[in-house]
């Protein structure tokens, strides 16, 4: 025996099988977790997994959180009028007591060659007609906001799945790694269910949206840390470069993709120094373009939205600000009024300037709620407050842009509003219509967790083929 070799120290018992374990994770790795080349995509924009030849490239989706009433917006129903001060019989359970017909206290009018109503509220939308399909016999599960807004947002109302933004993530990755891929502006706070509603839930913590608080207009303010006062660029790079030394020994030893994600999240947080603060500065664009928009908060976010498509942001959603603002129980005509008006404006100005940009062909735009409203009035104490109560029976969604066949209407809800009738269209249907149009089978597109494979859509869901072009 060589005198100068020292035996090997035994490995303890919590060693031996954390080594072991690492052995036999490392075999089942490429079926738990995302793999290499979609983190590549994802990380780095190298390339896209399509399953199919997208028609658009990108997404911008306007949320009104609340439920914006459909017969009052985009679903007229003239047929109210002849039931006013009486029960309707098409009346289904709502979640409060609700009294007589409520006709709609705005007016529609025809728009475009396509002839589609619209109400007085999307005056300045409903020039773009031509280049919306509206989905008017959507319906949900439960007339509950939570729910809904998780079924909306994620494909499931009871249990954490990973939303819609994170999915087209995960199948497309980013076109800008300076960037996050997937932003969720909110003014004035998160809405209702928080960071729920852009979670990433089982899929890599890197296909999370990213929240920005568009009351403010400071940068510093827009998004917080996004500079540091006591570092130069310099010195954050050596600080940063050693951080991802210390981590990526730290990584070696174990299998968790949370640990992938926090090494790019700090990575994607030194890069967005640059690129975010251009891609948030307003100052760079033309009087004539912030004055389309308006100086409102929807219409810098509408606009800063724009901006972050244009350096492949790949899916931006537009909140309505915090809380539910469209759930109107009480004074629909004065509150939807003045919602709308913060809103038509900017939506309009968008469909015009991604037009005139080129950019509208490969931009899907949406617009809806979590659900609809009423056609009836709600009771409050046995008296009218002249609202409406929620309604997942039947509501409208509408699309423009990449893909879509303009002018056109999807089914219908029935003669006074209630519930989807002609071609009822669930949230999976929609899920399934926006992957397709962006590349990607909605049934191909599977992430393996728990012991089995799971999609945006569940076990649902059939393309709205006769919307596409």
């Amino acid at each position: 025996m060589n005198p100068n070799l020292t035996p090997p120290l035994p490995l303890s018992r919590r060693e031996f099988l954390r080594r072991s374990g690492l052995g036999f994770g490392m075999m089942g790795l490429a079926g738990l977790v995302a793999s290499p080349e979609r983190l590549a995509v994802a990380s780095t924009g190298a390339g896209q997994l399509s399953h199919i030849a997208p028609k658009a490239k990108r997404v911008i989706h306007f949320f009104l959180n609340g439920g914006p009433s459909h017969v009052d917006t985009f679903d007229p129903k003239p047929a109210l009028a002849r039931y006013v001060g009486k029960t309707l019989p098409q009346a289904r359970l709502t979640e409060r007591k609700t009294g007589a017909a409520f006709p709609s206290p705005f007016t529609f009018q025809r728009y475009g060659q396509s002839g589609i109503e619209v109400s007085e509220l999307f005056a300045k939308t409903a020039a773009h007609m031509d280049d919306i399909a509206v989905i008017r016999s959507m319906y949900a599960q439960v007339p509950n906001h939570e729910p809904s807004l998780m079924l909306m947002n994620c494909g499931d109302s009871v249990q954490p799945r990973p939303s819609l933004g994170s999915w087209l993530m995960y199948g497309l990755g980013t076109e800008n790694e300076n960037l996050p891929g997937f932003i969720a502006m909110c003014p004035g706070g998160q809405p209702i269910k928080s960071a729920e509603n852009w979670q990433s839930a089982f899929l890599p913590g890197i296909y999370q949206g990213t929240y920005v608080d568009t009351q403010h207009r400071e940068l510093d303010r827009l998004i917080e840390n996004i500079r540091s006062p006591h570092a130069t660029a310099g010195v954050q790079r050596r600080q940063l470069d050693l951080l991802q030394r210390i981590n990526q020994a730290h990584r070696q030893e174990r299998l968790d993709v949370r640990l992938d994600a926090r090494i790019q999240s700090f990575e994607l947080a030194f890069r967005m120094q640059t690129e975010a603060a251009d891609a948030f500065d307003l100052s760079h664009e033309p009087k004539h373009i912030t004055d389309l928009y308006g100086n409102g908060v929807h219409g810098r976010q509408t606009l800063i939205a724009r901006r972050l498509l244009e350096r492949g942001v790949r899916f931006v959603q537009l909140w309505h600000g915090a809380g539910q603002p469209w759930d109107n129980h009480e004074k629909i005509e004065e509150n939807h009024r003045k919602l709308a008006a913060e809103i038509d404006q900017p939506i309009a100005a968008l469909l015009s300037d991604l037009k005139q940009r080129g950019m509208l062909d490969e931009t899907l735009v949406i617009w809806g709620g979590e659900f609809g409203r009423t056609p009836t009035v709600e009771m409050g104490g046995g008296t009218s407050k002249l609202g409406r109560d929620h309604n997942h029976y039947g509501f409208t969604v509408w699309m423009a842009g990449g893909g879509i066949k303009g002018g056109t209407v999807h089914g219908s809800t029935d003669e006074l509003g209630f519930a989807a009738q002609e071609k009822p269209t669930s949230v999976h249907d929609l899920h399934a219509t926006i992957l397709h149009l962006m590349g990607l089978n909605h049934e191909q597109l599977t992430y393996r967790y728990a012991g089995r494979d799971f999609r945006l859509t569940d076990v649902y869901g059939e393309v709205l083929r006769e919307i596409i072009a």
